[in-house]
């Protein structure tokens, strides 16, 4: 593996690493996670300040509520009073209820749903202020939740059951805020492409004092006539210098 790759690779291990310590790792974790790369003291330092600006506290956990929105606190709060009418369990009920569902009792699974919820919860509080408003971090936690108590039967100890779940609660969360962060590079790309032909229209319908077709256009600039359709299609048909 390269030396690029396998910094990426380090740095997402640290970031998971993070997440599953309540959004905080050590100094020393940090070192040790990057010792293979020898990085020098400033690299480190700049690998730190990434951290500190994914809202990961190096030393001491950062409190996630300081990246909540007032409209994602406003939800929060009118999601936990929901889920404070939930009857409340014990530590010796949550693993009478693991153990069942393990074996697959499908009330057990839907009670072990409910337990966890406050889990997911505190879980998308991490992944707050990454491009994903947090109610729908919650959703996608909520299901993954719900598929996760129905494959807890490859477990051989009860007490895997919250690693595993937890974990498949982090992935579908980072999963959506992957997905999310690929839509907008998407839509970015395709913006910037109609704000480019609608910027050579406008100049040639200028120049030629009338709107140029799109097969003008294309022969005057490096766009296949698909290409400058496909951008004319993406503005709404509102790009005014292109004859219909």
């Amino acid at each position: 593996m390269d030396r690029e790759r396998l910094f990426g690779k380090k740095l997402e291990e640290v970031k998971r690493l993070a997440k599953e310590q309540g959004n905080c790792v050590s100094k020393e974790q940090i070192e040790e996670a990057f010792a293979e790369l020898e990085l020098a003291g400033e690299q480190l330092a700049l690998v730190e300040e990434y951290l500190k600006n994914h809202k990961i506290g190096i030393g001491e956990p950062v409190s996630p509520d300081d990246h909540l929105t007032e409209e994602e606190v406003h939800y929060l709060d009118i999601y936990l009073e929901e889920l404070k009418r939930m009857e409340e369990v014990s530590e010796g009920e949550k693993e009478v209820v693991s153990l069942s569902a393990m074996a697959g009792d499908r009330q057990a699974q839907a009670r072990l749903v409910e337990i966890y919820l406050p889990q997911v919860v505190e879980i998308a509080k991490l992944y707050s202020g990454q491009g994903v408003f947090l109610e729908d971090l919650i959703g996608e936690g909520n299901v993954a939740l719900a598929a996760g108590v129905t494959i807890l039967g490859c477990l051989e100890h009860v007490r895997e059951v919250q690693g595993m779940l937890g974990r498949m609660i982090m992935d579908a969360m980072e999963e959506c805020i992957g997905e999310n962060a690929e839509q907008e590079r998407r839509d970015k790309k395709v913006l910037e492409r109609v704000n480019l032909v609608a910027d050579q229209a406008k100049e040639m319908a200028e120049a030629l004092q009338r709107k140029v077709t799109v097969e003008e256009l294309a022969a005057e600039t490096e766009w296949t006539e698909e290409e400058v359709l496909e951008a004319v299609r993406m503005s709404g048909h509102h790009i005014e210098y292109i004859k219909s």
